[in-house]
């Protein structure tokens, strides 16, 4: 109904409510985030206004965040912690999945472990995830920042710098990493070495809501929806996915290794009050200060908001 027709109604004393706003989602493609874009093109986000919007890095996504261009993100839990820091008013409303090796540092050969990158160019995403992947790997060989030779890039730009050798060595992820590993790139590290640090979730600005409640709960719906149809029917779910992640629908089951995928149940536990994603903040927090990732002190008290997920 238009503004017009409205103005008309409530001149005659009849009411006229306006139409949800509408929730902005931005996300980079990476497989644990796919599962909003599947539920879009099954049309279970049709009820009520939701905008999936494709970012190049969570840099980015954080930018439009903070700029007031989008409401909500996939983000990993530290970027959204980092956010937090810089003054957006961020909360945690889901998680979208764990990473259990599905991050990773790949070498070119002979290279076989972290010692072998002391002197090597390293590519690395400006982005926390990759601070601290880079900062744990380092730590786990023994070396320091300037044992290596830092090159910042986009994780999109990962396979293309492999290939035209700008780079030895790569903190990369899915869907990359599989390309690069068929290139003769050869993991040195990965995420099983830091378990539980690396969590993907789905973040809303505290001030878009609950003028976009409606939006929020189908987005939350179809993420777990779109995700209980890819268990049951990987195929066809495949042969969706296989496009944005730009692998062969064959390949997309792989994308998902070392991704624990938690279902909304799993995601009830993880976010309570004891369990391990609030439990992780404890280390996480000053992890991320030592890396000079977080502007100043924030309280992580309202951070996590599972509320939303109480409903579905």
């Amino acid at each position: 109904m238009s503004t017009t027709a409205c103005l008309g109604l409530g001149a005659l004393g009849v009411g006229c409510s306006a139409p949800p706003a509408a929730l902005r989602v931005g996300a980079i493609v990476f497989p644990g985030y796919e599962f909003l874009f599947l539920a879009e093109q099954m049309g279970w986000l049709n009820e009520a206004p939701v905008h999936l919007v494709e970012m190049q890095t969570n840099t980015d996504t954080l930018r439009a965040l903070a700029l007031g261009r989008l409401e909500a993100a996939a983000l990993t839990l530290d970027e959204a912690l980092t956010g937090l820091s810089e003054g957006i008013p961020l909360r945690v409303v889901a998680v979208l999945d764990v990473s259990a090796g599905a991050d990773v540092v790949l070498a070119r050969p002979p290279a076989h472990d972290a010692a072998d990158l002391r002197g090597r160019r390293v590519g690395v995403e400006d982005s926390a995830v990759g601070a601290l992947m880079l900062a744990a790997v380092l730590e786990a060989a023994g070396l320091g920042v300037g044992d290596i030779q830092k090159v910042p890039m986009a994780l999109s730009s990962s396979v293309e710098a492999y290939r035209s050798r700008q780079v030895d060595a790569l903190v990369t992820a899915e869907p990359w990493a599989s390309t690069l590993r068929a290139e003769g790139a050869q993991a040195v590290f990965d995420s099983r070495a830091i378990p539980g640090r690396i969590v993907d979730v789905l973040a809303v600005r505290a001030d878009a809501l609950p003028a976009r409640a409606p939006g929020l709960a189908q987005l939350l719906r179809g993420h777990f929806r779109a995700l209980a149809h890819f268990r049951a029917q990987p195929l066809a779910a495949s042969a969706l996915l296989a496009p944005r992640l730009q692998i062969p629908a064959e390949a997309v089951p792989g994308a998902f290794q070392g991704l624990d995928l938690p279902d909304l149940a799993a995601n009830r536990a993880l976010l309570a009050p004891k369990g391990s994603v609030r439990q992780g903040l404890g280390s996480l927090v000053p992890l991320l200060q030592a890396q000079g990732l977080m502007a100043r002190e924030v309280d992580t008290g309202p951070f996590l908001d599972p509320r939303w997920l109480q409903g579905l």
